[in-house]
């Protein structure tokens, strides 16, 4: 009897000791470095989402600015930023069981109530629609939509994690943290953002910050369609193309296109 103990106690030591040294390779191979220091270079970039969006009110300069947050988790990293006249928060509270916030609601039930006249007003125009909900290209696509029927139509819509910098950050499970993304995690927003970049009738583009922050008007030409052919929405093409699908631009280039 103890014999069979020690041989399994050894095997099970064994099998430790080669997913250790399994474990030790993974962590210096250069695409899990690279990946590492992509990371730790995205989270130093300025300026914030609220940053952007603050600049966006203010070009709008409008004395009753009206301001909707989808997607708000913790209000003070971002919500409580915002310099808007009046807002607006959407959460179903996954994330933050006290949930803060105005309609506590999933975006797809706060539209439909929207719709249906059973909160606010089914007339109501946005200045500034923020999209920071689930990160998954169906429903960031259906967040799109709806947010494009009630934003002004000199408003934005605003939309965060456009620009993964790896294919780990763009996985489309935010619990599995077994790569060196760990933790961090884009979704597949990318996918929605580019899909609407698409459409013709839109002028977007994306300031290279705080994980990509996208931005889509109807009417103040920020940057044309794109014209990258991605019919799958493969990662490899994306990042061969990453520039042109997102319409990649710095926020002083942002500021330039709205001095022209």
């Amino acid at each position: 009897m103890l014999e069979r103990i020690i041989l399994k106690l050894s095997k099970k030591y064994k099998r430790q000791k080669q997913l250790s040294n399994v474990g030790a390779k993974v962590v210096n191979e250069p695409v899990y470095i690279e990946a590492v220091q992509k990371s730790a270079l995205e989270i130093e970039k300025t300026p914030y989402r609220f940053d952007i969006i603050n600049f966006l009110l203010q070009k709008i300069n409008k004395q009753h600015s009206l301001y909707l947050e989808i997607g708000v988790r913790n209000p003070y990293e971002n919500f409580d930023k915002i310099e808007a006249v009046q807002k607006y928060s959407v959460d179903p509270g996954l994330e933050n069981k006290e949930n803060p916030v105005d309609f506590k609601l999933t975006s797809d039930a706060f539209f439909a109530a929207l719709d249906a006249g059973e909160i606010l007003s089914t007339a109501i125009k946005f200045d500034v629609i923020f999209i920071d909900g689930l990160h998954l290209a169906d429903q960031v696509e259906r967040d799109i939509d709806n947010a494009l029927r009630y934003i002004d139509d000199n408003g934005f819509i605003v939309l965060h994690d456009c620009n993964p910098p790896t294919e780990f950050h763009a996985r489309e499970s935010y619990y599995y943290r077994n790569s060196p993304a760990g933790g961090l995690w884009n979704g597949t927003t990318w996918k929605a953002f580019y899909k609407a970049r698409l459409n013709t009738s839109l002028f977007s583009c994306c300031v290279d910050t705080d994980w990509g922050v996208g931005i889509i008007s109807k009417a103040k030409n920020i940057g044309t369609h794109s014209s990258v052919h991605n019919p799958f929405f493969e990662y490899h093409v994306f990042e061969t193309h990453r520039k042109e699908s997102l319409n990649l631009i710095s926020f002083e280039e942002l500021q330039q296109r709205f001095n022209n």
